[in-house]
């Protein structure tokens, strides 16, 4: 049977403010003191009432601009209501019909290469409920230290068409929100938070297309977990659509929850719609207006997004599509100190094969961030430039690279770098006369005749060795310049 998936996502994201969004308590995560971060506002008492962070709408308008998205000028809150135990007020102040940003897109690439422009419906501004605690037994339990915390939740058109192309959705939003500094996007915290919407365009052998019901997965915490959850759908409505013909419009959307362990999706309940949560606007809130003026100024604060400095590094390094994301994927902060590297050295894939490969692999081992890796940009770049000119090797380079990641922090400097390369003579041998009195040794040994014959006989692999016995006798020497002149003076001997 021949369909296609039809994914639309919408994430929650938690904002990095200092308060809650409509009150001055703390917002932060603290798992081990339930039910300590509350106050008047965030438990709905009587007689209190909420003020509006102005962070926390400027962090949004923030989100909504990277995202390409018109900025209302004008918006205001609106009441939904729902009774359910994380909620005290039994509603939340969320935007209905006059969301702060809509109409945006966010460009994707998928695993064919191909870019994917994914449209935003809406992004808009709400305080998160609070979390409930199912630990078994007949009782649960209600930590409301989230709730009042400030959300961005980001609605995406149902533009995406695979489990892989939603992971990839997600990894480039994250990407996007972590550069803009306005969330962790933490997933163990609850600070990201994904529901998928999903159904299938069945297509017949007449050419018509059979949308099957839309169901919602909801609260999914990880990429992965959203990636399982698409493909289980997908095979399960398959076989739904097959076994009962149901169409989009025959039975309700459905609610669903997702199982980790088991890898499976389970029904919760019949998707309320907006009627149900008898939406109005919020009496105790003014409406929000914005000027062209403040627009400027928070646009003003976005800085290089991680798609166009992915392009740029590409283009100004002569770098690979991969090389450029696996750098740019790592975060500002190494990104900052690969262009630093690059410009010290001025070969920048060099500069990416040892921030990607060696810089990378130490960080993860000794469990850094790259604002306490010992060893500082300029002081890489200067040594890679060593290489970069012929005056060292790879190999010696690691080598220091090595030396300087067992010493003190404040004794990693350029002058430490030339006192090791002098002890340990790792400066390449560019003298052709001290090179040539090396190999007349190792031509002179006979225990070398059969390779030397053989490599007379046209079996150039064997020089192998004899360059390696010329290395030893060298304190440092570029093994081409030494394969060549080796290979003149057997052909001529």
């Amino acid at each position: 049977m021949k369909y296609t998936t039809i994914i639309g996502l919408e994430v929650h994201v938690q904002l990095l403010t200092r308060t809650k969004l409509f009150s001055g308590c703390v917002n932060r995560f603290n798992p081990d003191a339930p039910n300590s971060q509350t106050d008047p506002v965030t438990l709905g008492l009587p007689g209190s009432l909420p003020v509006m962070n102005a962070e926390a709408f400027r962090l949004a308008v923030k989100v909504g601009m990277a995202l390409n998205c018109e900025i209302a000028r004008f918006t205001k809150w609106d009441r939904k209501q729902y009774y359910y135990p994380d909620l005290p007020k039994a509603y939340q102040i969320s935007q209905y019909d006059l969301p702060l940003c809509s109409d945006g897109f966010l460009d994707i690439t998928n695993a064919e290469g191909e870019t994917r422009r994914i449209g935003i419906i809406r992004a808009h501004l709400e305080e998160d409920a609070g979390k409930n605690l199912h630990e078994g037994g007949s009782d649960s339990k209600v930590d409301l230290n989230r709730a009042g915390t400030p959300l961005v939740e980001i609605v995406s058109q149902p533009d995406l068409r695979s489990a892989a192309e939603a992971k990839q959705y997600l990894e480039e939003l994250k990407l996007l929100l972590t550069y803009l500094a306005v969330s962790d996007c933490n997933m163990q915290e609850g600070s990201l938070r994904c529901d998928v919407n999903i159904n299938l365009h069945v297509h017949t052998d007449d050419g018509h297309n059979i949308p099957t019901p839309i169901v919602e997965v909801k609260n999914l915490n990880s990429f992965r977990g959203v990636e399982m959850a698409c493909e289980y759908e997908t095979k399960r409505q398959i076989e739904d659509f097959q076994k009962t013909g149901q169409r989009l419009g025959d039975v309700p959307k459905q609610t669903r929850g997702w199982d980790l362990a088991r890898g499976v999706s389970y029904p919760l309940r019949s998707k309320e719609e907006a009627s149900d949560y008898r939406y109005f606007p919020d009496p105790d809130l003014a409406p929000v207006t914005v000027t062209g003026e403040w627009l400027d100024e928070v646009r003003e604060t976005l800085g290089e997004l991680p798609a166009a400095r992915r392009d740029r590094l590409g283009d100004a390094w002569q770098l690979s599509q991969y090389d450029a994301s696996v750098i740019i994927t790592q975060g500002q902060d190494v990104a900052d100190y690969y262009e630093t590297v690059a410009q010290t050295c001025g070969d920048g894939k060099q500069a990416a094969n040892w921030v990607t490969q060696d810089v990378l692999r130490e960080l993860n081992e000794r469990k850094l961030s790259i604002a306490q890796f010992p060893i500082p940009a300029t002081v890489l770049g200067n040594l890679l430039n060593r290489v970069v000119a012929g005056e060292m090797t790879v190999k010696g380079a690691r080598e220091v690279f090595t030396t300087l990641l067992e010493l003190p922090a404040d004794q990693v400097t350029d002058a430490t770098v030339e006192q090791i390369i002098t002890d340990k003579g790792l400066l390449l041998v560019t003298d052709t006369g001290e090179v040539d009195k090396a190999i007349d040794l190792v031509l002179a040994d006979p225990k070398h005749e059969k390779a030397i014959a053989d490599v007379r006989g046209g079996k150039q692999q064997a020089v192998g060795p004899l360059i390696g016995n010329v290395m030893k006798h060298l304190k440092g020497a570029d093994p081409k310049a030494v394969r060549t002149r080796l290979l003149e003076r057997i052909g001529g001997a």
